[in-house]
């Protein structure tokens, strides 16, 4: 049975006063698969207080790395955000979630789309391929990685890691900013992120008969992107994604 081992948080980046990544060292080694997530708890009054956030790490490395986005008035967030470095919190000991890499398709594209912390089951999955690559000639799979935000600041230190990993040739990066009058320094891609599938998925070959593809984020990013992926032709059983949270009031997209 899952039960909660005590964890270490040892490392905390505050981007913005609503995103952040934590790290956090485990009591004891948590197995998972890259694209899975963790559960994360704090004790308050008697009751646990816990939900689950995507990984960002890979396997191979020793701390859990979480992007995370406070939710004022939320469950957990809030006393997250109070967290110090050396504070203890609650990992699960058992990772769970059935996004991960596509591997029984057979196929050698992937292509993912995200909004913001939804980047964080993707940069797991590179980390992993790139820590496989490095130790011998592993499958030749190729990765489309689109990403999209209000503004730059919300890449985090994502958009560099990401954007030296395309340097080796087998990941195109794309960040998009949905708001460029707000960011005058930009000088990439505009737009909301699904209304690049088309131009980057078509334009680069990643298209519904070799490929598969992938969305996280955004609730309304991801049935936008579902609805323009199946209008490629893209199969059902291609299309993978998960949504962060259900919009009971609408939220904007980034």
């Amino acid at each position: 049975m899952a039960k909660f081992e005590k964890g270490t948080l040892v490392e905390r980046i505050d981007l913005t006063p609503e995103l952040a990544i934590f790290r956090i060292a485990p009591q004891t080694s948590l197995p998972f698969i890259s694209g899975q997530f963790a559960t994360l708890a704090v004790e308050e009054s008697g009751r646990l207080l816990q939900r689950p956030y995507s990984i960002v790490s890979a396997p191979h490395e020793p701390l859990l790395e979480f992007f995370i986005e406070l939710v004022p008035g939320g469950l957990l967030t809030p006393r997250l955000w109070d967290m110090k470095t050396g504070d203890a919190v609650l990992v699960r000991n058992q990772a769970a979630g059935t996004f991960y890499l596509d591997h029984r398709s057979g196929l050698a594209r992937h292509m993912m789309i995200a909004t913001v912390t939804g980047v964080a089951p993707f940069v797991s999955m590179l980390r992993a391929h790139s820590f496989a690559r490095a130790g011998g000639p592993g499958p030749g799979l190729s990765f489309l990685l689109l990403q999209g935000a209000s503004y730059a600041h919300e890449f985090g230190p994502y958009r560099d890691e990401l954007t030296d990993v395309a340097r080796e040739g087998w990941l195109t990066y794309v960040p998009t900013v949905s708001r460029p009058l707000e960011n005058p320094d930009w000088a990439g891609e505009v737009g909301r992120v699904d209304d690049l599938i088309r131009k980057y998925g078509s334009g680069l070959g990643y298209d519904y008969a070799g490929s598969v593809a992938y969305a996280c984020g955004h609730p309304l990013m991801v049935e936008n992107a579902r609805g323009i992926l199946g209008r490629a032709r893209f199969p059902k059983t291609l299309i993978h994604s998960e949504k962060y949270f259900t919009i009971k009031k609408p939220r904007p997209l980034p």
